[in-house]
């Protein structure tokens, strides 16, 4: 977007599609910056280069660790707890299978999103009218559901943690959430704090994991060569991290911060491989404590896992720690699956009052129905999970189409072949995966 002061008329003359794209509001998309510049016009040796800079690359650690931290979330630890206690050390391969296909997704959906500077609804609509919002509809379902159970993930955190009713501790989260996403610096706020859960998260994690003590040569060699595979617990976790919201959390934020382009794209890389890198830590770092815990032989009480498997470390300081863990992961899933849904609601033309507005009515949304319930209800999850096996294959498609078809909407950036193809693979499997997911809605549907 061309600056604030310059006139808007039909004898401007012509500009770029980088400028056009450009955020227009500062408070959730912070500063427009270019790579080390002063910005527009600017010689290169403004005084404010360093802090541009600065700003920048707290910009792109922000989405970096809201995409990591929106995957690790109380499903995750749950799902890596209760995999680790029924797989032992044979889990660790099912990490690295489902970390390579993220790295495959999270490439493509971050280079084509961020070279092109459009939200992924907004892409799909350019590629055809009304598919943007079919995707966004399917986004914000989920997005819904799931935020019910990620404040019940707080509140939980917090009743472990203190003792505090689980539905106290979930209200007081939401409350901490809307304060973020209504400060006068919304985008840093968030970039910051997002950054600080995801080193908290990690510093715990390896605080576990070396309490406990697991088998590490064990672990090691089952990682690369097990002894059993269980291929649904391989797409349940590539769904749980690179699944509905999640998929656009990263790349929404680095379009808002205003990262895009052309001249960006290796910036746009490494952040994306980052933002699973980190994830990956949490969560090898979580599946070597509790394998140091199992590895004991000790039974753990198989309908919390992950408590169980914390208080048996540490004892009674344990559960307070696991419960530190379970809101650190809660509350940043609050944060990105709120500002993910709302970015699918808006565009980037949308007045940050408005987005103000959406970020209020999402968030009371989804804690009065936790309220009303006290959890998030068991059926619209398995539908919401459901849902979102058909998300990924149907917005991974919309990003395959863009880099195969339509250079015109990358500003011309020529793709590259073995990235396509690389997608192209993956995409086939995002496919099963749907179809596997509609098959457990059909059942749920005859059930009920």
């Amino acid at each position: 977007m061309a600056d604030a002061s310059t006139p808007r008329s039909s004898a401007d003359a012509p500009r770029s599609p980088k400028h056009e794209e450009r955020p227009q509001h500062a408070d959730l998309s912070g500063p427009e910056v270019g790579p080390g510049s002063g910005g527009p016009g600017s010689s290169g040796t403004d005084s404010k280069g360093p802090v541009l800079i600065r700003t920048r690359r707290t910009a792109l650690l922000g989405a970096m660790f809201l995409m990591a931290t929106s995957a690790v979330g109380p499903g995750f630890i749950t799902q890596t707890a209760t995999f680790t206690y029924q797989l032992g050390a044979a889990f660790g391969f099912a990490i690295l299978i489902s970390v390579l296909v993220d790295i495959a997704v999270q490439l493509n959906v971050w280079r084509v999103l961020g070279v092109s500077g459009l939200y992924a609804q907004t892409l799909g609509n350019r590629i055809l009218p009304g598919l943007g919002w079919a995707l966004a509809a399917l986004i914000f379902f989920g997005g819904v559901v799931f935020n019910i159970g990620n404040i019940a993930g707080a509140g939980l955190g917090l009743n472990a943690m203190t003792g505090m009713d689980a539905r106290i501790g979930g209200g007081l989260s939401v409350i901490l959430a809307l304060l973020i996403f209504l400060s006068k610096k919304a985008g840093v706020a968030l970039d910051r704090i997002v950054v600080a859960c995801g080193a908290v998260l990690i510093l715990l994690m390896i605080f576990m994991a070396i309490t406990t003590a697991p088998p590490l040569g064990e672990a090691l060699r089952q990682t690369f060569v097990p002894d059993e595979v269980e291929f649904l617990v391989i797409t349940t976790l590539i769904g749980g991290t690179v699944g509905g919201y999640i998929t656009y959390a990263g790349a929404h934020r680095l379009i808002a911060s205003g990262n895009t382009g052309v001249e960006n794209v290796k910036a746009i890389s490494q952040t994306s491989i980052l933002g699973i890198v980190v994830a990956t830590i949490i969560r090898f770092l979580l599946f070597l404590a509790v394998l140091g815990v199992v590895s004991t032989g000790v039974v753990l009480a198989e309908d919390n896992v992950a408590a169980d498997a914390f208080s048996v470390a540490l004892g009674e300081i344990g559960l307070r720690v696991f419960g530190a863990v379970f809101w650190v992961a809660a509350i940043t899933s609050v944060l990105g699956c709120t500002y993910t849904t709302v970015s699918f609601l808006t565009t980037k033309n949308t007045k940050d009052s408005t987005k103000s507005w959406y970020f209020l009515g999402f968030l009371v949304l989804t804690t009065t129905v936790f309220l009303l319930l006290g959890q998030a209800p068991q059926t619209l999850l398995i539908m919401a999970g459901a849902f979102n096996g058909t998300v990924l294959p149907l917005g991974f498609a919309v990003i395959l189409y863009a880099a195969w078809r339509r250079r015109d909407l990358l500003q011309g950036y020529k793709y590259p072949k073995w990235l396509l193809i690389l997608g192209v693979l993956v995409w086939l499997l995002t496919i099963f995966m749907g179809y596997s997911s509609l098959g457990g809605l059909a059942s749920l549907w005859t059930e009920g």
